[in-house]
């Protein structure tokens, strides 16, 4: 799904089109209903003491902070196909990880971007010190990374199979 690297963000065509769906509507008719919603909230009065006037606001706020943050995603994208199903971890897998090769202790997660990700799954970054330390590696492979605490943890990779929403 995706993969960020040195500010290109890689997404495959559903992952891309769902986000420029997204947008669309965020800035054509969204915008549209937020605006008439503070129109009506104006018209009632006294601003400084009109709470629907306040919540509009605020939401129209951070639907402009969400379009932004499209907008910047979008532009720095770059559409490709998703990662293959090789047993080689790569951003856009779904990925099961046993830590300090205790095998019960697991952990399954999407190595890739919150922006496409829509169901319960747990997302990290190829970029975090676990994402960076596992990817490329194969099934089976072990990778050590730094914690932030400064300690070093060690997982065993048990499963990578490409995400598929």
């Amino acid at each position: 799904m995706t993969q960020t690297s040195e500010n290109v963000t890689w997404l495959t065509q559903a992952a891309y089109d769902q986000l420029k769906a997204e947008l669309d509507y965020l800035s054509g008719p969204a915008r549209v209903e937020i605006a008439k919603k503070i129109e009506a909230a104006r018209e009632e009065g006294d601003l400084r003491e009109n709470g629907g006037y306040h919540a509009a606001k605020e939401e129209q706020g951070k639907q402009e902070l969400r379009i932004r943050q499209l907008t910047q995603l979008l532009e720095k994208a770059k559409v490709g196909e998703a990662p293959s199903d090789s047993g080689v971890v790569a951003p856009g897998m779904v990925v099961t990880v046993a830590f300090d090769g205790d095998p019960d202790d697991t952990m399954t997660f999407l190595l890739g971007s919150r922006e496409v990700a829509g169901d319960d799954l747990d997302i990290y970054s190829p970029q975090s010190p676990l994402g960076t330390a596992i990817n490329g590696k194969k099934v089976g492979a072990d990778a050590s990374y730094e914690l932030p605490n400064g300690k070093k943890a060690t997982v065993k990779v048990l499963e990578a199979k490409p995400y598929s929403g």
